[in-house]
């Protein structure tokens, strides 16, 4: 807490539609993250890196080994935190980032939620299908539920799992696939300039990877970049998951 005028003030702001946005762009945008898991045997903390993806709703998705310690941790306690938000030029303090709260659920590989993950994870990590399959391997969905988002320097914001999640109806879920291979195979120009525009992406070999009612998201390959680019909705509905004929947003 801080004073001012003689009354206290809290660091943390009020959550908005911006700071929403932004931990969006940072869950949906991350390609690698920190897990932080307990030790099983002694109750220790421990932090290993992840590669993720997101589910329709946006809740991360890890495939991990059952070698991995994490792996156990998770196991033995489904409680977990995952901090995502690359650091960039200069201070990496001044750089936003989030730290989720959240519980770890294995899923089964023939449900269609695990189809599901294992096809988004691969659209996001394609190298990971050299392993995907393997029989000690799994994926898990990390449901979150709370977050806390730091934007910069005194802008920080408590996330409920409200703020962190969006419906995903089954009738998206069908056809999500068949527009992404429609999109990278037949609208490579159209690709390019939304990374180009919209995104201001540099370089080049920039695909969809994943589309869901709040957005698009991209990455390129070549130079390992992923990018979120925003649906603009007709209504301030932050659930509004109606693009308007503008129907993407431009960064600030």
């Amino acid at each position: 807490m801080t004073k001012s005028a003689g009354k206290p003030v809290s660091p943390i702001r009020e959550t908005d539609d911006d700071a929403r946005a932004l931990a969006e762009r940072l869950v949906r945008g991350a390609r690698f993250g920190a897990l932080a898991t307990l030790d099983p045997a002694t109750g220790a903390p421990v932090v290993t890196r992840v590669a993720t993806a997101t589910a329709l709703d946006g809740a991360p998705i890890i495939l991990v080994s059952g070698l991995s310690a994490h792996t156990a941790a998770i196991r033995a306690e489904p409680r977990c935190g995952l901090l995502l938000g690359e650091p960039g030029k200069g201070d990496p303090l001044a750089h936003p980032r989030i730290s989720l709260s959240c519980r770890a659920e294995r899923l089964d590989r023939q449900s269609a939620e695990g189809q599901q993950a294992r096809r988004r994870y691969l659209n996001r990590n394609p190298k990971g299908a050299l392993y995907a399959d393997f029989p000690d391997f799994a994926f898990f969905r990390l449901d979150p539920l709370s977050a806390s988002l730091n934007g910069g320097f005194g802008k920080a914001y408590n996330l409920a799992r409200e703020d962190l999640l969006v419906d995903a109806p089954a009738e998206l879920a069908e056809v999500e696939q068949s527009a992404i291979v429609h999109m990278n195979e037949d609208h490579r120009d159209a690709v390019a300039a939304m990374a180009r525009e919209l995104a201001r992406c540099r370089g080049e070999g920039w695909h969809v990877t994943g589309i869901d009612g709040r957005g698009i998201d991209i990455a390129a390959w070549r130079s390992d970049g992923a990018h979120r680019l925003r649906f603009a909705c007709r209504n301030t509905d932050r659930r509004c998951a109606q693009p308007s004929p503008n129907w993407l947003r431009r960064p600030a």
